[in-house]
């Protein structure tokens, strides 16, 4: 069957959407073989007609397709707006650059919250768990129905840096450069540890049902914000927090023996978890860190 673009239905979902069942199922690294496969994406800039001018950026753990330009559901600049755009490093003058949404992710490309084709209902947790490699793999699908046989660059930090890690171990004949940012070749007992701590907060909000709170109308928002926020205290060195909060009060000069949001730290990690539950689907957040924990060059 040939590969097809399909509409989007939802704010998670959005064009350009393909579906890739031209080669048939996808086989993961756990051995289960994934059918149909549905990648969405964002392009910038134009393809030349040597087909060399490819720059693949992979995005992180949290992020999406919407590397420029304005993110539909935020309303904000793309995640790397300031990278990619004409003039900018990532030249779309020059270049045609591309970014999939993820396997597992919650942007339109096949995961968790997805309909599962056998039962018509959302793949919750029967959704089979991904590494990086199906990622890579995955996306190898899409450049290979876009026509793209080789990659000037592929680029992406943290998750994105593992994925670009990646494509130059699996693929080297298929990638010229790659800039793997903030990423390293398996992670720590610790960065497994903090991931854990965000699992397990999700999955102790009684809203999560299991991984089958959509089918119920629910969403484990409080779990989802715990879990962002000890995300954040790994993105920022202790020398970090201290400069930037140190222990400054949020409102007042006094403390008020009480639990609100006191510290300027509490504050922010509060924000960061309030905000971000509106973007991001809960069973995707479990998916999307296992597959980081596995990841092992």
């Amino acid at each position: 069957m040939a590969d097809r673009e399909a509409h989007a239905p939802d704010a998670f979902n959005h064009q350009p959407k393909i579906v890739l069942d031209g080669e048939g199922p996808l086989l993961l690294d756990s051995g289960v073989s994934l059918a149909p496969l549905t990648i969405t994406y964002q392009a910038y800039g134009e393809l030349n007609a040597h087909k060399s001018n490819a720059i693949l950026v992979c995005h992180a753990l949290t992020g999406d397709q919407y590397v420029g330009g304005v993110h539909p559901v935020t309303g904000r600049p793309g995640w790397w707006d300031n990278v990619v755009g004409p003039g900018r490093p990532l030249d779309t003058d020059r270049y045609f650059v591309l970014c999939a949404n993820v396997l597992g992710g919650c942007m339109g490309s096949l995961g968790p919250q997805e309909g599962d084709p056998k039962t018509g209902k959302p793949y919750a947790l029967s959704f089979p768990v991904v590494t990086i490699g199906d990622m890579v793999r995955a996306q190898t699908r899409l450049l290979d129905h876009l026509g793209v046989e080789q990659l000037f660059c592929v680029i992406g930090g943290s998750m994105g840096g593992m994925q670009a890690l990646e494509w130059a171990s699996r693929y080297p004949e298929r990638v010229f450069s790659a800039v793997p940012i903030a990423a390293a070749a398996r992670h720590t007992a610790q960065n497994i540890a903090f991931h854990e701590v965000g699992r397990q907060a999700i999955m102790s909000d009684p809203d999560w049902c299991g991984g089958d709170y959509l089918s119920q109308g629910k969403r484990p928002r409080q779990g989802l914000a715990v879990a962002r926020m000890a995300a954040h205290i790994t993105y920022l060195s202790d020398l970090a927090f201290h400069r930037k909060f140190g222990r400054l009060l949020q409102d007042s000069r006094e403390i008020t023996y009480g639990f609100d949001a006191e510290f300027q730290v509490e504050s922010y990690l509060r924000h960061q978890g309030s905000a971000f539950v509106d973007r991001f689907d809960a069973n995707s957040y479990l998916y999307i860190t296992r597959a980081m924990d596995y990841f092992d060059l």
